[in-house]
């Protein structure tokens, strides 16, 4: 793949340059295992388990966990139209030529895109027509939270992995070494992995014709119900310090995960459901990951992780620790998945002083009587109230997340979203300053092993009545945005994710018809899916429809950690609207997940020190004072919190907390005589930032080179990559003030991407006066392949953004004739009184007598082989305008060929700049 970098879309993801990426020699190791993720690479770099997974790989000597994303349709096309296969991004192996080829499966939309990558590598799509010649075809594994119910992914997987991947994907590649070394079939391999705690094996289940929709039938006696592994404690797991750092995702930060697992009990979510129970990291644990992560990737903006950030019960304390530090270093703080009113007005007010990050909160449905009925938990007071104290403290901007198509959803509930937000927008009260909300609908879908997942999903055309029945409420309304998720897609959603396994023919099907990145709108088409349903006999109602409490499901077979008699009984309540409690700091609803009196825990796992009698750890006295004052508020009895159950050790006890009851102060909303919400003047201010960081001690000008596969990086992602290298280099970086304080550097002229440079430079002031040569130093090994410094020199500040006015350049083409050829090309151009050229700006065309723009050029001649022309070097004098160095070569070059031909044999190298002095850089 590399060879086609010039030609592919975003070449950058494709080079595999990036920090802390992990290369190793393949003679010296024995497993070859590529991490896949069947998405863009924005996507997938913004995937934690993948970088959780990538560090256990790589810490064993003897095995390499490489990366993998879905290279977007045109690039794939690339790839087809050059028959080159898809490849790893460290190495550029293809993926055929791996021994383990594991997948990510997050969500049901990316069905296809397993298939599309499978395809792209020349890999059988289907387990049945793989080859049984282990080292002729990669064992093809997948994880994730998805695969509980992955039914129609079953004849293409040959394992998968139920559950926490920490232990059982070592668990599955050293027996996969073990079938390398003793030579045994893939049949062979399968057999012996079912014994792996945590392991489905597809393809020893078979499905019934004349019952589909009921669980596969077992093949083998000794291997009936498959169930989800758990890691008890999470502190005993790897975590990866040394993450890679993207050059470009989706959510560009340190995403550091706090806990695991949920148990407030919402009714719709499926990850709520089947990662119980919660397991928080212990406060130590969680700061020495802090430096050690910031330290190794230089991120300037932490994400505290978790399905319910909010609840995690010491987040006072860890982010009170954080704060100062994010303060010191102009890091910001973002606390995704906050329940509304989970995080009190210190922990607020803390936030505003640092860099803003934006602020998500999820009521779900707009009335009261809807959010019982899902157990959301939430009041229409606390959304107000922690609206009004977002005001208070300079936040503006608040997104809000619904659903539409709940159970019981009447059009009186979705009248209640407009008078909702309406109520955010206002809650400063009259005279102050509104909240600009935006409205995010997203259609409901049943999912397995939830209390709903017998309802059925409403049809596309009522999805689509329902947002337009919002819509036109919100109509005329000032400070209120609408936006909603496509209802073709949630309708597509629906289909998937109740399905069995006759679905993997449609899915194939799908496939062949040319739908893949299903969950991208420009790339959603509904119809190819309707017609595969239609060619095999299905109908989307019949997929979509209400199935019976009682009768048999198609992910019956697997154990997933939670009682159907539990999952029923929650039905009934959201029926009666009543609201069930967190079991973390209330009765015990003997769900299945942990072992207890009643039982033991219906899943394998890692043995847990301890019991649930006792936190991680105690929390001062006087957040205890605090913790013990909202538990009264909240009504709820403090013996009931963790109720020991005097199991021995060993035994995943019930939810492992740090603090057994939650460090945060309840709000206390502030009424007048009369009962009302009196909301307080919100306060605006830009963030702190100490004053030592905005000091201009000195300017610098860096020289660094730009080859190799960094030549690949945009300009905008060249910036990230140096801001993050410098900080991990510890330079004392000066910074600007106001609401978005940033480092204060500025560059030369952008590098048009897949041109080199031996002559690039970027300013920097530093509040703190150091050595040129301590900076190169300090920022030399951490920069990318192919970057390099050059030189560092103190700077004027009256120079220190002036551009050259001239640029020297090399150019050269793969062989001699073609080199003498452009020798030619540049002989007859310069030899033109002029020569108008046309480009297309963001502005409109613009016209320019480019030859002007030649200032000299000359041959390169190697004496040594018969004088032949080895390259031509130009000078470009850009003092009457400026054209990208890269059209300006092909405008010369035009003789030769078109643009997209020339393109993958030029090398261009800028070799030296030229300023006012006349002199040439670096």
């Amino acid at each position: 793949m590399r060879s086609l970098l010039p030609l592919l879309p975003k070449p950058s993801r494709y080079a595999g340059i990036e920090d802390n990426a992990c290369r190793k020699d393949p003679q010296q190791v024995r497993l070859r295992v590529a991490l896949a993720f069947p998405d863009t690479y924005d996507v997938g770099m913004s995937y934690l388990g993948q970088k959780i997974l990538y560090n256990i790989v790589n810490s064993r000597p003897h095995w390499w966990a490489e990366r993998v994303m879905a290279p977007e349709r045109e690039a794939g096309d690339i790839l087809r139209a050059h028959d080159t296969p898809l490849a790893t991004l460290e190495s550029d192996t293809p993926l055929a030529q791996t021994h383990c080829l594991s997948f990510s499966i997050t969500h049901e939309l990316c069905y296809t895109n397993v298939l599309y990558m499978l395809d792209l590598a020349g890999i059988p799509l289907r387990t049945a027509d793989r080859p049984q010649d282990l080292t002729a075809c990669p064992l093809i594994i997948a994880g994730g939270g998805a695969l509980l119910s992955a039914e129609p992914l079953t004849p293409f997987i040959d394992v998968m992995v139920l559950g926490d991947g920490e232990e059982s994907l070592p668990d599955v590649l050293e027996l996969l070494e073990k079938a390398l070394d003793a030579g045994w079939t893939r049949e062979r391999m399968l057999l012996e992995a079912r014994h792996i705690p945590g392991v489905y094996v597809p393809s020893l289940f078979t499905a019934r014709p004349e019952a589909p929709t009921a669980p596969p039938v077992p093949l083998l006696d000794d291997y009936t119900r498959p169930a989800r592994r758990i890691v008890a404690d999470i502190n005993n797991t790897p975590y990866p310090a040394k993450q890679v750092v993207p050059v470009g995702a989706v959510h560009n930060r340190l995403s550091l995960e706090i806990a695991r697992g949920c148990t407030r009990g919402c009714r719709f979510c499926h990850a709520g459901m089947v990662y119980r129970p919660v397991r928080e990291r212990s406060l130590e644990t969680i700061h020495n990951l802090l430096d050690d992560c910031l330290g190794d990737t230089g991120f300037d903006e932490i994400s505290f992780l978790s399905l319910s950030t909010g609840d995690f019960s010491a987040l006072k304390t860890l982010c009170f620790g954080a704060m100062d530090r994010c303060t010191r270093e102009q890091i910001g703080l973002s606390l995704p998945s906050l329940r509304v009113g989970s995080i009190d007005d210190e922990i607020i007010e803390r936030m505003s002083d640092l860099r803003r990050t934006g602020c998500t909160l999820a009521p779900e449905a707009g009335s009261q009587r809807l959010r019982d009925v899902i157990n959301k938990g939430v009041t229409e007071e606390d959304l107000l109230l922690h609206a009004q104290k977002l005001l208070e403290h300079g936040w503006r901007q608040v997104k809000l997340y619904f659903m539409i198509g709940l159970p019981t959803e009447t059009d009186d509930d979705l009248a209640a979203i407009t008078e909702t937000c309406l109520k955010v927008r206002d809650a400063a009260g009259r005279g102050s300053p509104r909240l600009q909300v935006t409205a995010a609908l997203s259609p409901f879908v049943p999912k397995p092993f939830t209390p709903f997942q017998w309802v059925p999903q409403i049809s596309q055309e009522e999805i689509q009545r329902r947002v337009y029945l919002v819509r036109n409420q919100f109509k005329g309304q000032k400070f209120l945005k609408l936006r909603w998720h496509e209802p073709a897609m949630s309708h597509l959603e629906g289909i998937l994710s109740r399905a069995d396994r006759r679905m993997a023919d449609v899915v194939e099907k799908a496939y062949r018809k040319g739908s893949i990145f299903t969950s991208w709108m420009e790339h959603f088409e509904l119809a190819p899916w309707l017609e595969a349903l239609e060619e095999c006999g299905l109908s989307a109602q019949e997929c979509t429809g209400e199935r019976q409490p009682g009768s048999p499901l198609p992910w019956g077979h697997l154990e997933a950690g939670i009682s159907e008699e539990y999952l029923l009984r929650e039905w009934q309540r959201a029926l009666g609207e009543k609201i069930t409690d967190d079991c973390r700091y209330g009765a015990c609803r003997q769900c299945g997940a942990c072992d207890t009196k009643a039982g033991p825990s219906r899943m394998p796992h890692t043995p847990s020190p301890g019991c649930a009698g006792t936190p991680l750890q105690e929390p001062a006295v006087e957040t205890r004072a605090a913790s013990d004052a909202q538990t009264q508020d909240a009504g709820s009895e403090p013996d009931a919190t963790l109720q020991a159950t005097n199991l021995p050790d060993g035994h995943l006890h019930r939810n492992r907390l740090i603090f057994s009851q939650r460090d945060q102060r309840a709000h206390q909303p502030s009424r007048d005589e009369e009962g009302r919400l009196v909301c307080r003047p919100p306060a605006s201010r830009p963030p702190k930032i100490t004053t030592e960081l905005t000091v201009k001690a000195a300017q610098y000008r860096i020289w660094h080179s730009k080859a190799g596969g960094s030549a690949y990086l945009s300009q905008l992602e060249l910036q990230a990559v140096l801001d993050r290298a410098l900080r991990r280099a510890g330079l004392p970086m000066a910074f600007s003030q106001g609401f978005h304080p940033m480092p204060l550097m500025s560059f030369g002229r952008a590098l048009p991407v897949g041109v080199e440079s031996h002559a690039e430079w970027f300013a920097l002031t530093l509040h703190k006066i150091l050595p040129p040569k301590e900076i190169a130093d300090l920022l030399n090994p951490l920069l990318p392949p192919g970057m390099e410094v050059i030189r560092v020199e103190f700077v004027d500040k009256s120079h220190r953004t002036e551009q050259a006015f001239a640029e020297a350049f090399r150019l050269t083409l793969p062989t001699q004739d073609e080199t003498r050829q452009a020798a030619q090309c540049f002989t007859e151009f310069a030899a033109l009184p002029e020569l108008n050229f046309t480009r297309d700006t963001k502005k409109g065309p613009r016209t320019a007598n480019i030859r002007a723009m030649l200032r000299q050029w000359e041959p390169i001649v190697d004496e040594q082989h018969n004088n032949a022309i080895e390259a031509v070097t130009f000078v470009a004098d850009w003092s009457n305008g400026y054209l990208s160095p890269l059209l300006f070569g092909m405008a010369i070059l035009q003789p030769l060929g078109t643009p997209d031909t020339l393109r993958p044999r030029v090398r261009l190298v800028k070799t030296a700049q030229l300023f006012a002095d006349e002199k040439l850089y670096p």
